[in-house]
């Protein structure tokens, strides 16, 4: 996924970092009639926050059900489009941020996770996919590219469900409202910036 979206699915990477293993498969829940500890993520919201000139961007993106409850199924469709081509090397600034009263608190960076610069995306992502293998599910079934360079165009995931599996957060990641800012350049030239929020709570919950 080129720019934007290619931004917010690297969030979701280091948020979830079983996915960075490959781990996009479905764990057997043994009893629903337990209560299992979970996460949800809920009101979850986006936007580009670049201006209009900018080559690339989000034109929709969607997330359902909400909340969304980890483990668990979660829908995703989106469309996003650059008007030139990206190449290495792919810079990211990312800022996280947790709400505290009327107030945004910068989470720091601590071990790549959290308000961090990568230098390089494209230099992540070979090697999370080494090159030569095929794209995961459903990039693969839809011709999206998970390497770069990435061709101008638009580039379009349909309504897809993925199984996200149980995972260990971050400690930093507690209870509460979350945004993350996500500006991506390429040399001097910002190429996009995107912001998602949401807000997290982990508890024990009963399945049925």
């Amino acid at each position: 996924m080129p720019s934007s979206a290619l931004g917010l699915a690297f969030l979701a990477f280091q948020l979830c970092p079983a996915v960075l293993g490959g781990a996009w498969q479905r764990f057997a829940v043994v009893d629903r009639g337990w209560p299992l500890f979970a996460t949800k993520v809920e009101n979850f919201q986006w936007e580009n926050c670049g201006p209009s000139s900018e080559p690339a961007g989000i034109k929709s993106l969607s997330v359902s059900p909400d909340p969304v409850v980890i483990p668990g199924d979660v829908t995703v469709s989106a469309c996003v489009y650059t008007s030139i081509g990206i190449t290495s090397p792919l810079k990211a600034v990312v800022t996280l941020e947790k709400r505290l009263g009327e107030m945004w608190l910068k989470i720091p960076c601590v071990e790549e996770l959290g308000s961090c610069t990568y230098d390089d995306i494209c230099a992540k992502l070979d090697a999370i996919i080494p090159p030569g293998q095929p794209c995961p599910e459903p990039l693969l079934t839809y011709g999206i590219p998970c390497h770069c360079p990435f061709k101008a165009g638009t580039y379009n995931l349909p309504s897809s469900e993925v199984y996200i599996p149980d995972v260990d957060l971050p400690s930093f990641l507690t209870n509460g409202d979350y945004r993350i800012q996500v500006v991506l350049s390429n040399g001097d030239q910002e190429l996009s910036c995107s912001k998602i929020s949401f807000s997290l709570h982990s508890g024990k919950w009963w399945l049925w």
